[in-house]
C-alpha cells in the first residue's frame, strides 16, 4: 500500500478541514433562492433531504426546483401530501402540471413502498413524501433508492425526528416566520451540521 502524505491530500482536496466551510457539491439542483444556494449549494440529487417542521413546512422552498425539474422527461411525484394541491397556485410558480402525479388515501405501508419505487424507478425527477415517523431501515432503503434513481427524495417530517440519525444526505430544520422561513441545516453532505439563512418569500 502506497504511503500518502497529509500534505498531498490537502492538495488533492481529498481532505476537509473543519475550520473551512463544506466543499460544493457538483451534483445537484439550485434552489432557487441565493441565501439558500449559498448555505447549501442547492438539492442534492440522487439523495435523500429531510426538511424538519411541526406545520407541514417547507414546500414553498422547492418550488423554484420543481418548476425546473417539470420542464425535463421525468415526473414530480407527492406521495400522500396531507393538503389537496392547488394546481393554479403551483402553474402560477412556473411547475407544469403535466408532469405532476398525486398518489392520495393509501395506507402508511403503501405510501412506504410507492416512494421508494418512484425514487428507485429513474421516471422521476423528484419524489416528495410525508412521514410523521420513519425507522432507521426504511430511511436506509429511501436513500438508496434516490440514488438508484437519480432523484431528490424529500422527505416532510415533524422537527421531533431531529433525536433520529438519519442517512439522509441533507437535514433542514424549517421554520415559518412571517417574511418567509428561517432555515437551519442540521446535516449536510462533506460538512457540519450549523449554518442558517432567511429566505424570504
Amino acid at each position: 500500500m502506497a504511503n500518502i502524505s497529509l500534505e498531498k491530500l490537502m492538495q488533492h482536496g481529498a481532505l476537509w478541514r473543519g475550520r473551512q466551510e463544506a466543499p460544493v457539491v457538483e451534483n445537484v439542483e439550485p434552489t432557487g433562492w441565493e441565501p439558500l444556494d449559498a448555505l447549501i449549494g442547492g438539492w442534492p440529487r440522487g439523495s435523500l433531504t429531510e426538511l424538519l417542521s411541526n406545520r407541514n413546512s417547507g414546500l414553498p422552498l422547492l418550488m423554484p426546483a420543481l418548476a425546473s425539474l417539470s420542464k425535463t422527461e421525468r415526473w414530480l411525484l407527492w406521495t400522500a401530501p396531507p393538503h389537496l394541491l392547488y394546481a393554479p397556485a403551483l402553474a402560477a410558480r412556473g411547475v407544469l402540471m403535466e408532469r405532476v402525479l398525486v398518489i392520495r388515501e393509501v395506507s402508511r405501508t403503501q405510501r412506504l413502498w410507492a416512494a421508494e419505487q418512484a425514487m428507485r424507478s429513474g421516471a422521476c425527477a423528484a419524489v416528495m413524501a410525508w412521514f410523521e415517523h420513519l425507522e432507521t431501515a426504511p430511511l436506509r432503503r429511501l436513500q438508496l433508492a434516490a440514488e438508484q434513481g437519480g432523484c431528490l427524495g424529500i422527505l416532510f417530517r415533524p422537527t421531533s425526528a431531529i433525536r433520529q440519525s438519519s442517512p439522509a444526505a441533507l437535514r433542514l430544520r424549517v421554520t415559518p416566520t412571517t417574511s418567509g422561513f428561517d432555515v437551519e441545516v442540521l446535516k449536510r453532505r462533506g460538512g457540519w451540521g450549523g449554518g442558517r439563512c432567511l429566505v424570504r418569500l
